[in-house]
């Protein structure tokens, strides 16, 4: 029976009447029939007996109504919430991206909603009342399932990863979650599930483990991958007593391709090189790009030095021919080191170090082509690494030394300048040559320091030389394609002008051809800003690079060198003839000054005099020498 806030109220009003009305009557009734003093007293006392249990009534009867009242409330409250929690839940049912399954306890599907549905791809009438191995895939055996089963009953839960199979047939993996619902008996009466499609989580790691694994430029294998098959291959091979080969290969040049015709087309002769290679390697061999412009193809079941030579002589070939890359038609040979499992190494990391050696090897002997492993390539190796150590100490120790050779005006025969030239002098090996330690410096990257100690030893030298009254006209100093590349440079140069108090005119700073045309229009504002510091500029070694006329001529530089390789071959070698000749007619014509250095004979001098080449340097004028020792007595004329 229900009771309202109405009927309460009412029970409450009519117990305060009746108790009005109680107290009124036997109040005015007892004064009028009673006059009796004592008997009214007695009469007031059972009056207020029976008032009270009139009242006590009353009021349980107000108080029932209104707790009932209350409680009824109270129970309205919670089935309101409860009726609200419920359309809460459904529209979470429908609106949550995750699929979500209700099944009786027999397994039979209840209800759906719309998320399965569009994973699925199942309308609701095509689940409802089946059962849930109609999603299925036989990705999974029968001991998986059993194992959900057993779940559900121990612990009332599973969760983990399923393959199922959408209506289109297609077979996707989703997280799922399946709980069993129990009744107040503890009993199962239904399971829901809860899924969500991983596929795109799926492809995400498969595409995140490919790129980790492979070079996104080619789509070759990278070197992690490389690395890892190059282990698992020494492995099969020291199992089966054979063999493999490591072959690296490293493009001949590509920087100036790079450079010149941009990173685009770099990118795509890349890719066809890796296009190129894998075609003429197959089934058995593994292509890798390293990074940058190296290549490395593993080659197993190869235990002949001479079948390895064959596969790197493979590689020179291919490149022979040319590779179309949009409308260019671009030609680039390549330099292959070779290394043999177990002949020169025992596991991958060797075998790829040794490799890198030969390549270094090959590189050296003049590029297109490929050298072998030996150990001594091991022991120069070990020989570069000590040299470089000693190096860093040579700079903290003060052990280099500036020597000066004499630049000779080819007309007067006057010298008139000195180039300036770095040499160590070892404490134990005294003097060490620069050809030994100079690449080693340009590959460990120290040449930049040692370039800069050698700028302001050479600008202190001919201030002394100015003040003891010594006419020179220039001191040369070079600069390696490393610093000049450098945006320090300009502020290394001003620094050590000021600081020396040198008059920039007599300094002349020489760069590499091949510096310049590295990245031709930094290399332009560089000079620019140089030249703003009132210096000179050279171009050293003119001839050996690619230099281009048309960035030549925008160039700022007020003298060619003309290098020695050059110069030797004079006055009999046609080649060399043809290449100073016109060396010298462009400079002139460009309004340069021509420098030939390397000039040890007579002749050389006097076929570069006849030819109006102005400057030369060479052991028949001077050796380098420590500036105490430079004789400034006029050269020997060239002409008798």
């Amino acid at each position: 029976m229900s009771v309202s806030y109405r009927d309460a109220m009412r029970a409450a009003l009519l117990y305060g009447l009746l108790s009005v009305l109680w107290l009124f009557l036997t109040d005015h009734l007892l004064n009028s029939f009673l006059d009796d003093s004592a008997q009214l007293a007695h009469w007031q006392r059972v009056n207020s007996y029976v008032w009270v249990g009139v009242s006590a009534g009353l009021i349980f009867l107000a108080r029932a109504r209104l707790f009932s009242f209350l409680g009824m409330g109270a129970r309205l409250r919670r089935q309101r919430l409860d009726q609200e929690r419920l359309r809460q839940a459904a529209v979470v049912f429908d609106c949550t991206r995750e699929g979500v399954l209700v099944s009786d306890h027999n397994g039979v599907i209840v209800h759906v909603n719309p998320a399965l549905v569009k994973i699925t791809g199942y309308a609701p009438e095509e689940v409802l009342g089946q059962r849930p191995n109609m999603f299925k895939s036989g990705h999974h055996g029968p001991e998986f399932y059993q194992a959900v089963f057993e779940s559900l009953e121990k612990t009332g839960e599973w969760h983990g990863e399923i393959w199922n199979r959408r209506k289109s047939g297609e077979i996707y993996p989703q997280w799922q979650t399946i709980r069993a619902v129990r009744d107040s008996k503890d009993q199962i009466t239904h399971y829901v599930a809860v899924f969500s499609d991983i596929s795109a989580i799926k492809n995400t790691q498969s595409e995140l483990m490919r790129l980790a694994h492979h070079d996104p430029l080619t789509d070759l294998p990278n070197r992690l991958l490389f690395t890892d098959r190059a282990e698992q291959a020494l492995a099969y091979a020291q199992r089966h007593k054979s063999g493999c080969a490591l072959l690296m290969i490293d493009l001949d040049h590509f920087k100036i391709i790079n450079d010149s015709m941009g990173h685009n087309v770099g990118d795509l002769l890349l890719k066809a090189v890796g296009e190129r290679l894998t075609a003429v390697f197959g089934k058995g061999f593994t292509v890798a790009r390293l990074g940058g412009d190296e290549f490395a193809v593993l080659v197993e079941n190869c235990t002949q030095v001479a079948q390895a030579a064959g596969f790197a002589q493979q590689v020179l070939e291919v490149m022979k021919g040319a590779f179309i890359i949009e409308t260019h038609q671009l030609f680039i040979s390549a330099s292959v080191g070779i290394s043999l499992y177990p002949n020169d190494a025992l596991n991958a990391e060797q075998l790829l170090r040794n490799a890198d050696s030969a390549l270094f090897k090959a590189k050296s002997a003049g590029r297109e082509g490929y050298a072998l492993y030996t150990e001594e390539l091991t022991a120069h190796a070990q020989y570069r690494i000590e040299v470089a150590s000693d190096l860093r100490r040579a700079l903290e120790q003060q052990e280099l030394r500036v020597y000066f050779q004499p630049v000779h005006d080819l007309t007067t025969s006057r010298m008139v300048g000195v180039e300036a030239l770095v040499r160590w002098q070892h404490p134990q090996r005294g003097l060490v040559a620069p050809g030994e330690f100079i690449p080693i410096a340009e590959r460990t990257g120290l040449i930049a320091e040692i370039d800069a100690w050698v700028l302001e030893q050479a600008c202190w030298q001919m201030c002394q030389w100015q003040a003891a009254g010594v006419d020179l006209s220039f001191v040369a100093v070079n600069i390696s394609s490393r610093l000049f590349a450098r945006p320090e440079l300009y502020q290394l140069v001003s620094t050590v002008l000021a600081d020396t108090g040198l008059n920039p005119a007599l300094l002349e700073l020489e760069v590499t051809e091949s510096a310049v045309m590295d990245n031709s229009e930094v290399a332009l504002e560089q000079m620019h800003r140089l030249r703003e510091l009132g210096l000179r500029l050279a171009i050293d070694d003119f001839g050996t690079g690619f230099s281009s006329l048309l960035r030549l001529k925008r160039l700022p530089v007020q003298k060619l060198k003309i290098d020695q390789g050059f110069v030797a071959g004079l006055p009999g070698d046609d080649d060399d003839v043809a290449i100073v000749r016109a060396v010298i007619a462009l400079a002139q014509s460009m309004g340069m000054q021509v420098h030939a250095e390397g000039i040890e004979y007579v002749e050389q001098a006097q076929f570069l005099l006849d030819h109006h080449c102005d400057l030369g340097q060479g052991y028949w004028f001077g050796r380098p020498m420590p500036a105490r020792d430079l004789d400034w007595q006029r050269a020997p004329a060239i002409r008798p």
